[in-house]
């Protein structure tokens, strides 16, 4: 299958699986009702079905996509950018950060105002931003070359460290202690127009300016050396890079929670059919990234209805074994 194929095959499973994640819930909707709806046609008298789509479902399954769009994005410069197939939001304390600033937030008693809700994608970006550039610093002291498994190791002891300073926070604040644990574990239920318009945006022109370093990110895989000899300025588009993907990533756990693994998962999937060429793996992992993340969430929510789970819980239990996968296949090839 060609890369303009495989694309196209994506952009089609993500529609289906966007309309999908509308049609099913606890309340049962009938794919023509779906579409009447859709198209902007009232068809009960009491305007319940409309409600439910209209403020609950679509709102939650667009945010839902890119708030999976985004991480995949990120991970996917991130593991160019670091020559490490491992490397994530997760794994190099990007998550860990963000949820630490957006903790911050809420045990202020904001997170719920206009004011809150514009600052909690700034917070997260820069407390996460923060973590990466911490975890940078250690691994290039521990480690010259900068190994893959150096990179892992401190990137969890950093998210350790992290999770111990958000338990003891949950411990201090009692009164947030629900908000705070469920949030920790990744839910889409609290979705809205609100977040959406601003998530929106920073998704959307953080995944277009990494887009067009699509051919430094190329000429950076064949090593930075190489990259000087082409002309490419290293360390500006380095920072760059690392800023928009953290932008990407931390904004999005501030909304919706730490959801470990797609941001992992979704790059190494489509690597193997388009190749190394970011031109079309950042499109290729911001549509498979969403499509996963809403099969995730529609699970989350559906599979012991009328309860929710965590969808962090989902994407755990996929992503752990796919990670371990990753790491011992690494392995594997380096002896």
């Amino acid at each position: 299958m060609n890369k303009k194929r495989f694309l196209l095959l994506l952009i089609v499973i993500s529609l289906g699986m966007l309309l999908l994640g509308i049609k099913i819930g606890s309340v049962p909707i009938s794919s023509s009702d779906l579409f009447n709806i859709l198209a902007g046609k009232k068809i009960s008298e009491d305007g319940i079905l409309e409600g439910i789509i209209w403020n609950v479902r679509l709102p939650r399954v667009v945010l839902a996509y890119l708030v999976g769009a985004g991480l995949a994005v990120s991970g996917t410069v991130m593991q160019s950018l670091l020559g490490n197939p491992l490397a994530s939001s997760y794994t190099l304390g990007v998550s860990a950060g963000a949820s630490l600033g957006a903790a911050l937030i809420m045990v202020a008693g904001i997170s719920a105002t206009i004011i809150g809700s514009l600052l909690l994608p700034f917070t997260g970006f820069l407390f996460g931003l923060t973590t990466v550039f911490l975890v940078l610093l250690f691994t290039r002291t521990m480690d010259r070359q900068m190994s893959n498994q150096t990179v892992v190791l401190v990137g969890m002891v950093m998210t350790l460290f992290v999770g111990a300073i958000l338990t003891l926070i949950t411990a201090l604040f009692q009164d947030y202690l629900k908000e705070l644990v469920f949030w920790q574990m990744g839910s889409f239920s609290g979705s809205n127009w609100t977040k959406i318009v601003i998530y929106c945006p920073i998704a959307i022109l953080s995944t277009l300016f990494l887009w067009g370093d699509a051919n430094n990110l190329d000429v950076l895989g064949l090593g930075e050396e190489q990259a000087m000899l082409s002309g490419v300025e290293v360390k500006t588009v380095k920072l760059r890079i690392i800023l928009f993907a953290s932008l990407l990533a931390g904004s999005a756990v501030s909304f919706v929670g730490v959801i470990g693994f797609v941001d992992l998962i979704a790059p190494h999937i489509v690597r193997r059919y388009l190749g190394a060429t970011h031109r079309w793996l950042i499109p290729g992992s911001a549509l498979l990234g969403g499509t996963l993340m809403v099969l995730g969430d529609t699970i989350a929510r559906t599979i012991l209805s009328p309860r929710e789970i965590p969808i962090g819980a989902v994407t755990a239990l996929i992503g752990a074994p796919f990670f371990l996968y990753i790491y011992f296949q690494k392995r594997g090839a380096v002896a």
